[in-house]
């Protein structure tokens, strides 16, 4: 007998053996909607609720869904479908074979073309696609009255259409440009606000002749854009009309291994130089997975929590939704959401422990999504931090939402990781975070119900059930207190609703005072009792709570918690209770443990200094703040964040002294800082790169805290200090977001000296993303205003850069002026180090026209002053221009030398561009020393270096160092060499470009 056909892509339909079945209009169709929606998983029955009535259901609406879900199942069992509705904990599932759900046949069609794009059989892929798109019948649950179900709905509208637009996508690549125009004409008139359609119908014009039209069909967009949006088109649409009327669009290429997107790497940024062989980035297209290397790890679980009180069938159904069941074709997604204090994110971390050894040996990613605060982690930054954990340098990661994603997906592609997402706000954080590989998986938690992420596995969180309520008092208090206290134990976990938060604030106080009776904690709720019974279903009720906890604190205590809610960093060092107190005791931590003693703060981990650091859970921050708001005034409040800003700037310009050997190459304002203690200091900045890179979130949310209470000569003060991290890590979005953040603030004070610190800086990253137009007008409105300041730190760094500038567009004579004033600059500044970066740029040029000498004195005395302040980074940058100068001389064997050398310190700093560079300069020195095997291993291993973190530009040069010594094997010469042809044009590389041809025409 033929199964029950549904259909949701259009009207929802149902069809059996014996025609269309009739579906009671209303709550009914609503329902199967929803089930078919998420057909073979569980939907919560308070989902359910929600869909039929939304805000205002009526006390027996469980009731009538239980109803309608049993006048379904008699419908659907009447029709003799393989079909049946079974309830599970919290709702309901409708099981029935996938393909016989016209939305879950589409998505498994869509997966099965984009898996035949990735292997090169296009044509089968279009026609899947086209058999995917013919399931639609119009807009998804069209006719339908259900708000949220609607929400849903859209989804998958869009999915259509992206899977439209990857058809033409595909039958442009095949070649069938002109049979595109009509159907890409309509599609334009029905959906004028997608620019890829537009992209599409324009690259079809073209490429079928008609260069005219396909001009107008640019203009046309333009205009649309313009008069509706006031907007321009986006950049891929001005690329495409500047190649047509350069008459440089070629048609695309047979499909070809994908490439990664991503900024041309620096071999040294602010203060330093670009790489001389290689021209400005040109936009690039996704990478392929076989081209990333695989060999970074990531561990970022949080530490699990001991007291954890399982329900062993809820892990059960979590592992088998994450570690996958037999044939899933999907990434594994599960969502675990709930009202405040259930216990989500510490049932998210115990899961993902349990699983992180057997199910997910490639690595755990995490990130706080941060999306009950005001300030949610955008997607693009939670993408760059996931990326620089997966092993891609800062400066190779794009700065597009898009480009980020791509180069995500592509390096999970072939691993088993878990990516656990704490604290979404809503679907739209989540989705561009999801791998794409089936091997992965995704956790997240969140407030909101999250009902939009498609396939997830569901867990809604509620209060316990009175005996796991029970099982975690006696973790905590005692099981012997416990036992002895019987009934006052259970009335307590009833009084305090079997929330896991409140209750574990409750055990807390009872554990720290163990001369309390388990009843004597019953009688003191007593008084409250209305509202915690409502602990559950509103905030009110947990702000009573707290207080029981808040008012039993010492009064500086109390005075201590509201103070440290003004902190908006993800966790809190010991220090910053003696900031905000004004306390120089050598042992902050001390003030801090009264208020983990009663569950206040959470140990969040521990320092390389051993002491601790804490965490508030959001809903205490919350309370917190708002008795902040009750006890201080704004004038209290803001004395104490200058006190808290003051140790972070602190602790930051040390960590800048500790790299550079001194307070060099940076400007500082006058702002007073507060000092943590000594001892503190020396054992947290004993690698002061790596406190930098774990504070990173902190320091810069401080830059943005100080910017927005007006303290704006901290807020530039700590930006451009940042840059110490910025420029080694190559975290140029951050960089960018910090400065226009203190910008704003020091325009708004009229503050002179920071708006010119913060333009000289900015000026700096402009010049390493290579925007070398942008950077010059920062730089020079920069040193207009250094020069009526006579600020001599501030001109020179100014003028280095501009010399820099000037150096890369072949300005030689311009720029050793401007090399030559900054010399003089630094000189009057007392700043060595500056003077040295100064000697090596310009060593450069000397060696260039050919004034070995000069180079030579230069490098050395540039070598004296950065071995003298012990600046690492430094003597590695300079003794790689010693090695290439040795080379020049003719001078080899010292060269190979120097160059080892170099290559160790870039190992040891984890500087993986370096390693690069310096694995391609031996290789030519091995040339020139006649010895080409050795040339070739070091050709080899730069390619494999530079493209293992997604440098294809610094990659496709070393393939054309390697392709020139293999005459005598052109099959691999061609290898190494059709893929260097394709990043140099993409790129913009004449120069290389043209050689690669060369010897692709010659036969090499």
């Amino acid at each position: 007998m033929s199964p029950l056909a549904f259909r949701v892509l259009g009207p929802l339909q149902v069809h059996g053996p014996d025609g269309p079945l009739r579906l009671p209009p209303g709550r009914q169709e609503v329902i199967l909607a929803a089930l078919l929606l998420e057909t073979n998983r569980v939907v919560s029955t308070n989902h359910l609720v929600d869909l039929i009535w939304e805000d205002n259901p009526p006390e027996t609406a469980r009731t009538q869904v239980q109803i309608c879900v049993s006048r379904l199942r008699k419908l659907l069992a009447g029709a003799d479908g393989e079909v049946t509705i079974t309830t599970r904990p919290p709702g309901y599932v409708l099981h029935t074979d996938a393909g016989n759900v016209d939305a879950a046949l589409f998505t498994s069609l869509v997966l099965q073309a984009r898996r035949l794009r990735e292997r090169g059989e296009l044509d089968q892929a279009v026609r899947l696609l086209r058999d995917a798109v013919t399931l639609w019948q119009g807009d998804c649950l069209s006719g339908l009255d259900s708000g949220p179900l609607a929400n849903k709905a859209r989804q998958l509208n869009e999915e259509r259409l992206a899977a439209v637009e990857l058809r033409i996508q595909l039958e442009l690549e095949l070649g069938r440009y002109d049979g595109l125009v009509g159907e890409l004409q309509r599609l334009t008139h029905e959906h004028p606000l997608r620019e890829k359609l537009r992209g599409q119908l324009i690259q079809a014009l073209y490429w079928s002749g008609r260069q005219a039209e396909a001009l107008e069909a640019f203009r046309t967009a333009r205009r649309f854009l313009a008069e509706e949006l006031g907007l321009e088109p986006s950049r891929e649409l001005r690329e495409l009309e500047s190649a047509i009327l350069a008459g440089r669009l070629p048609a695309p290429a047979a499909p070809a291994p994908v490439r990664v997107p991503g900024n041309r790497p620096q071999e040294e940024t602010a203060g330093a130089e670009p790489e001389e062989d290689s021209e400005p980035a040109a936009p690039t297209v996704p990478p392929s997975p076989e081209s990333v290397r695989q060999d970074a790890v990531p561990h970022q679980l949080p530490a699990a929590v001991a007291d954890f009180v399982s329900d062993a069938g809820q892990l059960a159904a979590l592992e088998e939704a994450l570690t996958g069941r037999p044939g899933r074709t999907t990434v594994g997604l599960a969502a675990i959401t709930g009202k405040p204090g259930t216990g989500k994110s510490t049932l998210a971390v115990h899961v993902a422990h349990m699983l992180s050894e057997t199910g997910f040996p490639d690595g755990q990613l995490y990130c706080d999504l941060r999306g009950t605060t005001g300030t949610p982690a955008t997607p693009e930054e939670v993408l760059g931090r996931f990326l620089r954990a997966l092993g891609i340098p800062g400066q190779l990661i794009p700065e597009s939402l898009d480009e980020r994603a791509e180069m995500y997906r592509t390096r999970l592609a072939s691993r088993r990781v878990l990516v656990v997402l704490d604290d979404a706000a809503g679907e739209g954080q989540v989705l561009p975070l999801l791998p794409g590989s089936r091997g992965c998986a995704v956790l997240v938690t969140g407030r909101a119900r999250l009902t939009a992420l498609p396939g997830a596995h569901r867990v809604e969180l509620d209060v316990l059930a009175e005996d796991r309520a029970l099982e975690l008092l006696s973790r905590i208090v005692g099981r012997e207190r416990v036992a002895g206290e019987a009934a006052a134990a259970e009335a307590l976990v009833r009084t305090v609703g079997r929330l896991p938060l409140a209750l574990r604030i409750v055990a807390a106080r009872l554990a720290a005072r163990p001369h309390w009776t388990l009843a004597s904690m019953v009688q003191r709720l007593a008084n409250e009792r209305h509202r915690l019974d409502e602990l559950a279903h509103g905030e009110m009720t947990m702000r009573a709570s707290l207080s029981l906890t808040y008012e039993g604190l010492a009064p500086e205590d109390r005075r201590l918690l509201r103070l440290l809610s003004m902190a908006q960093a993800p966790t809190l060092p010991s220090w910053l209770a003696g900031a905000l107190l004004d306390d120089h005791r050598p042992f902050p931590s001390d003030l801090m443990e009264p208020l983990v003693d009663v569950q206040m703060l959470d140990v969040a981990g521990v320092e390389r200094t051993g002491g601790f650091r804490y965490r508030f859970h959001e809903i205490i921050r919350v309370y917190a703040r708002e008795q902040l708001a009750a006890h201080h005034t704004p004038e209290v409040r803001q004395e104490a964040l200058a006190r808290m800003a003051g140790g972070w700037m602190h602790l930051a310009q040390q960590a800048h002294r500790k790299v550079y050997g001194g307070d060099f190459t940076v400007l500082h304002g006058d702002a007073p800082r507060w000092e943590p203690p000594a001892s503190y200091t020396d054992e947290v900045l004993a690698d002061p790169l790596a406190w930098l890179d774990a504070e990173q979130t902190s320091l810069c949310g401080m830059v943005e805290h100080t910017a927005d209470a007006g303290l704006h000569d901290l807020s530039w003060d700590l930006a451009t200090s940042l840059v110490t991290l910025f420029e080694v890590r190559g975290h140029y979005d951050l960089w960018e977001q910090t400065h226009l953040s203190a910008l704003a603030a020091v325009r708004k004070a009229g503050n002179l000296r920071g708006t010119a610190a913060i333009r000289a800086s900015l000026g700096s990253l402009y010049m390493s993303r290579n925007q070398f137009d942008t950077a010059r007008q920062a730089l020079n409105s920069a040193l207009d205003v250094f020069q009526a300041l006579d600020e001599p730190m501030g001109e020179a760094l100014c003028r280095r850069d501009m010399a820099l500038i000037a150096r890369t567009s072949g300005d030689d004579s311009s720029a050793l002026e401007l090399y030559r004033r900054s010399l003089a600059d630094f000189d009057r500044a007392g700043d060595v180090v500056g003077r040295a970066i100064v000697l090596t740029q310009s060593a450069h040029i000397r060696m260039r026209q050919g004034e070995i000498a000069e180079a030579q004195r230069q490098l050395d005395e540039a070598l004296d002053i950065y071995e003298g302040v012990g600046y690492t980074g430094g003597r590695a940058r300079t003794l790689r221009r010693v090695g290439q100068l040795l080379l020049e001389q003719g001078r080899s064997d010292l060269a190979v030398l120097t160059f080892t050398e170099v290559l160790e310190l870039c190992r040891d700093s984890g500087d993986v561009i370096g390693e690069g560079h310096l694995l391609r300069d031996l290789g030519h020195a091995f040339v020139i020393m006649g010895r080409p095997d050795r040339a070739r291993d070091f050709y080899d291993r730069a390619v494999t270096a530079r493209e293992g973190v997604m440098d294809f530009s610094g990659g496709a040069l070393a393939r054309l160092d390697l392709a020139r010594l293999l005459d005598a094997e052109p099959g691999r010469s061609r290898e190494l060499l059709v893929p260097a042809v394709e990043v140099f044009r993409e790129r913009r590389m004449g120069r290389e470009l043209a050689e690669a041809e060369r010897l692709l025409a010659t036969g090499c």
